[in-house]
């Protein structure tokens, strides 16, 4: 009964925040695109188009014109791929219609500052839906068959047939609201990676020291973070090195850099971005928290940082 209780409870998680984010970004798309005549990439960009021209509503279009792209999806890719795509895109096509009335609202009156938003509320949108393993249908489905016939890159092929959509978006409305729609695809497309990839950044650091024992205690003791050596060999020298591995927060690495330059000047340091960062200690409790929730004396309570 409790793996039915969970098994339900992610679905409903899984469905809801999908739903969360065809409203996002269907709600972006009425507020910021279409008063300002910009358009999306994708089928949904061929739709704005067709409202533009005949008035005919975009919610309903989209799904219409992804029927033959789920055909294709459930010969080309099974059928389990094609239930997901295909209550994705009845829900971003349904939140569409349902969000249409904003687009009346006239919320924004410069072009460019609905090109910058509503990418910015897209890529969030659209983000979101990704980052739960579902999808809004579209040119994603052409992407996926000819990556796995043709070996194409997924991401060139769409980005090649929404060119197309730009020259026809530049010859029926001028190369200014063209432009315009470029920016907004930029602008969601970087947000859409970035919500992907998390909002949890971190900063990976790897130091390479003959003092690499000392900076390890150091950041341990001072820090609270735990640390992992990585063995390595110099290549000229050939002596052997234990190099120090930590994931640390972003305030906290002035302290990091601080311990290396009391404990060894000369050391070697490495300060990479980490945009997302789990397990131990991060996602989950850390191991002296474990130790005192269990009743045992931990060494040294390390933080817990979520």
């Amino acid at each position: 009964m409790r793996l039915r209780w969970r098994k339900v409870r992610r679905l409903a998680e899984h469905y809801g925040l999908i739903i969360l984010g065809c409203l996002i970004s269907s709600a972006a798309i009425n507020v910021f695109y279409v008063p300002a005549n910009l358009l999306t990439g994708g089928v949904t960009g061929i739709s704005m188009i067709v409202l533009y021209l005949w008035g005919l509503p975009i919610g309903i279009q989209t799904f219409v014109y992804n029927i033959p792209l789920l055909i294709a999806a459930y010969i080309f890719l099974g059928r389990r791929y094609l239930m997901d795509v295909i209550a994705g895109t009845l829900i971003f096509s349904i939140c569409l219609d349902l969000t249409h009335y904003l687009a009346d609202l006239h919320l924004v009156q410069d072009v460019m500052l609905s090109s910058i938003f509503g990418g910015v509320f897209c890529g969030i949108g659209y983000g979101i839906v990704f980052r739960n393993d579902g999808s809004t249908g579209g040119f994603d489905i052409i992407g996926a068959i000819v990556k796995k016939y043709y070996s194409f890159d997924m991401g060139a092929v769409i980005f090649s047939f929404n060119c197309m959509i730009m020259v026809v978006a530049g010859c029926l409305f001028g190369v200014t609201q063209a432009l315009f729609t470029l920016i907004g695809m930029f602008v969601s497309a970087n947000i859409t990676d970035k919500v992907i990839a998390g909002i949890n950044h971190r900063k990976a650091v790897m130091i390479v020291s003959n003092k690499s024992a000392e900076i390890a205690d150091g950041i341990i003791y001072e820090v609270g973070r735990g640390v992992t050596f990585v063995h390595g060999q110099g290549a000229y020298t050939k002596t052997n090195r234990d190099i120090v591995f930590v994931v640390v927060k972003t305030t906290q690495i002035s302290k990091i850099k601080a311990i290396v330059n009391a404990v060894d000047r000369y050391a070697f340091m490495i300060i990479m971005s980490a945009n997302e960062v789990m397990g131990r200690g991060f996602t989950l409790p850390g191991l002296e928290l474990e130790k005192l929730r269990q009743g045992r004396k931990p060494v040294k309570e390390l933080e817990d940082t979520e």
